[in-house]
């Protein structure tokens, strides 16, 4: 097999596209490389599609190798294991945009395996392994009507950037300048996927991100094409299936009962009478139509018809809604009595419970990437129960959408959340979707802000997600849909999901289930949904607007405190021994970090106060001429040693314990009598000197000399 390559500049990096060396056993195979960063993906397809098989089974799986970083994976086994959240994040990524290019009725199984092989730790491989999936494709010979291309955008001081590097994406909410980690993937004429995370920008802005996008991405496609020119394998001999006859003899026998079922407004009556007007169609069919493979397709087909002529023809929906209504909504806040925050956000037919946890250092998350570990003191976790839409079905770690939906809301978030230097807790959001019609991610959305404004966290604002719909027809003829229902997103052309503030957006998702839309379709929807979003943050302000003033009486209470870095070895102790007497002895946890930054957590601000007070009493310095109350240790013939700071103690001279003379400190002194006393100073050896005559042991205030002067005359 001849090998080919080829190499283009695609902003200020170079990519190449390599094949005919690595993997000629696949189907396609194509080693794509960005800098330093290579990525191997190869694309199978099986010969043959099953027997009766009625959807299209494509998988796509991202991998990254720790040695592409020269690292060791941690663990027991000292190996890859379970996909990482950003291998899983990534194999969406891929399998979105590309999913919807296949020609309608190719159903046999394609399998995409995408290998990170080296990371220079500049490009991130997501965007490389997107283009390497589509190049892999292209000359796979499978009937893909791509190729596409892809793009990371970013927006700094007012400029869109294009692939930008890691660093720069990697800490996105501590760099005021970079407001934007957007990845778009089209065809070379339309948008097919988006992802992002922004900072509060406009609709204006955003959109403007997509065109930087698309409109950069095009030499990627055209390189794409002229590779393939070379490498291309025989195309497969597929022949897209012809129903027309099996489907003008299902609507024929079934539209007037199906139309019937769509007009029903509650969705598990009309799912009923939409199963109903099935098994009436498939009771009119012969045997040999029922054996057909393309009846699910056809069915499907009579619904979409139904379900998207109205929409288009009359504005109707089938819930009886218009395109821009969103459905009724309800917000509770503080529904669970020992949780530290909770809200129940309720939007027609889908509800979430979510609940948020507060917690210290200790909980943050280490999460071990290609590029090295790193924290995350914001967690948010999504799960979707089979109950939820009122079926049987599996129930166990989170899949793929789950993971997916979660990170979504984590992104709509993250732009409002405090500094961790102003609110020093790690934040655990969990979402509980207890009923769904249509866009749990952005209920998601909208209940964990409430849900952490419940728990007294500080946003910077309520944060609101929507979902919109679209039903694009073949003579043009489009609509856009606000607050998308289940059978709308099942059955309509796009899932266009936008979060943000009142101020601006802080994240976008679109996927696409057509070749793509254009520029006028997508401003519209962003119009759309930010009215929709308007109208949403209303509607929650309702129940809460800000954060609480009070933390829950269950929620832990953290004070920081920071230390010069060469006291922390003395807070910590030999072996931790310090540092543990201060936890047992104050019941609070306590945390310290390499800068000298030590957060103190305890749902009781007594043990908050002793913790610290036994810290700062290791750390800090007694200061010259200030007045302390201490213990008498020890007495000696010339003195009284006294503890005055912490393990500190110091010397009252027999000349100071009083304005008058004393022959030995007992006379007025005993061990472990509290007295007051006042640091004189230091002699040169480093020794404290202490004063106890010039302050008043009754109030602990000192005496000015005229009134010393007198007291001692009297006596």
């Amino acid at each position: 097999m001849s090998a080919f390559k080829k190499s283009f500049a695609f902003g200020a990096h170079t990519v190449t596209l390599e094949t005919g060396e690595l993997a000629r056993q696949a189907g396609g195979a194509v080693v794509a490389s960005m800098g330093d960063t290579r990525v191997l993906v190869t694309a199978v397809a099986a010969k043959e599609a099953a027997k009766g098989r009625d959807f299209f089974p494509l998988t796509v799986n991202y991998v990254e190798k720790t040695y592409a970083a020269g690292r060791i994976p941690g663990g027991f086994f000292r190996r890859e294991g379970r996909p990482s959240e950003k291998e899983t994040l990534t194999s969406r990524l891929i399998d979105r945009p590309i999913r919807p290019l296949f020609v309608e009725g190719f159903k046999n199984e394609v399998l995409i395996i995408c290998t990170v092989l080296s990371h220079d730790l500049v490009n991130d491989p997501d965007i490389v392994a997107m283009i390497a999936a589509s190049a892999a494709l292209t000359i796979s010979g499978v009937p893909f009507m791509g190729p596409i291309g892809a793009a990371r955008v970013g927006f700094a001081n007012g400029a869109y950037v294009l692939n930008p590097d890691v660093a720069d994406m990697d800490n996105l909410r501590s760099n005021p300048e970079q407001r934007l980690d957007l990845v778009v993937a089209g065809t070379k004429d339309a948008v097919m996927m988006v992802e992002s995370e922004a900072y509060e920008l406009s609709e204006a802005e955003m959109l403007g991100a997509v065109k930087f996008g698309h409109e950069q991405m095009q030499p990627v496609i055209d390189l794409i094409i002229d590779f393939a020119e070379d490498a291309a394998k025989e195309p497969f001999d597929f022949t897209p299936p012809d129903y027309s006859a099996l489907y003008a003899k299902v609507k024929a026998s079934g539209e007037a009962q199906m139309r019937a079922a769509y007009a029903i407004l509650n969705k598990s009556e009309r799912h009923d009478a939409i199963e109903a007007a099935k098994e009436a169609i498939k009771a009119a069919l012969t045997e040999e139509e029922l054996a057909d493979a393309n009846l699910g397709p056809a069915l499907k087909t009579l619904e979409s018809a139904i379900l998207r002529g109205d929409v288009v023809s009359n504005g109707r929906r089938i819930d009886g809604r218009d395109t821009r209504t969103v459905r009724p909504i309800v917000s509770e806040v503080g529904i669970l009595p020992r949780t530290h925050g909770s809200a129940l956000f309720t939007r027609g037919e889908t509800q979430g419970l979510v609940v948020t946890t507060l917690g210290t250092g200790e909980d943050e998350q280490i999460i071990d990437a290609l590029h090295g570990n790193f924290r995350s003191n914001f967690l948010l976790h999504y799960n979707f129960p089979p109950y939820s839409v009122g079926e049987v079905g599996r129930f166990g770690p989170p899949g793929r959408r789950e993971i997916g939906h979660g990170k979504l809301a984590w992104r709509a978030l993250q732009a409002v959340l405090p500094a961790p230097t102003d609110f020093p807790y790690t934040i655990r959001v969990v979402s509980e979707i207890t009923e769904s019609n249509g866009s749990s991610s952005m209920a998601t959305v909208c209940g964990s802000s409430l849900s952490m404004m419940d728990a007294g966290v500080p946003l910077k604002a309520p944060v609101a997600g929507v979902a919109m719909g679209l039903i694009l027809e073949d003579d043009g003829k489009w609509a856009v849909l606000t607050d998308i229902l289940g059978d709308e997103d099942h059955l309509g052309d796009m899932d266009f999901k936008v979060a943000g503030t009142a101020n601006g957006i802080t994240s976008l998702q679109m996927d696409i289930k057509v070749a793509g839309i254009t520029p006028a379709i997508m401003e519209q929807a962003l119009a759309q949904a930010r009215d929709g979003r308007m109208h949403i943050l209303g509607e929650m302000a309702k129940a809460i607007s800000a954060g609480r003033a009070e933390f829950s009486a269950h929620a832990p209470r953290i004070e920081t405190m920071t230390i010069p870095t060469d006291k922390i070895r003395e807070v910590i102790g030999s072996g931790g021994k310090v540092i543990r007497e201060i936890v047992e002895v104050s019941g609070a946890k306590v945390d310290i970090n390499d800068d000298g930054v030590i957060k103190i957590a305890s749902a009781n601000a007594d043990s908050i106060k002793k913790a610290y007070d036994m810290i700062y009493s290791i750390v800090a310095e007694p200061e010259e001429g200030k007045i302390y109350t201490g213990k008498v240790v020890k007495l000696v013939d010339f003195g009284a040693f006294v503890n005055f700071f912490g393990k500190r103690d110091g010397l009252v001279h027999v000349s100071q314990i009083s304005g008058k003379r004393l022959q030995h400190p007992n006379e007025l002194l005993k061990e472990g009598q509290e007295v007051k006393v006042k640091l004189l100073g230091f002699d040169e050896r480093g020794k404290v000197r202490l004063g106890m005559k010039m302050v008043d042991q009754e109030t602990g205030q000192e005496i000015v000399p005229e009134t010393r002067e007198k007291e001692d005359a009297s006596e």
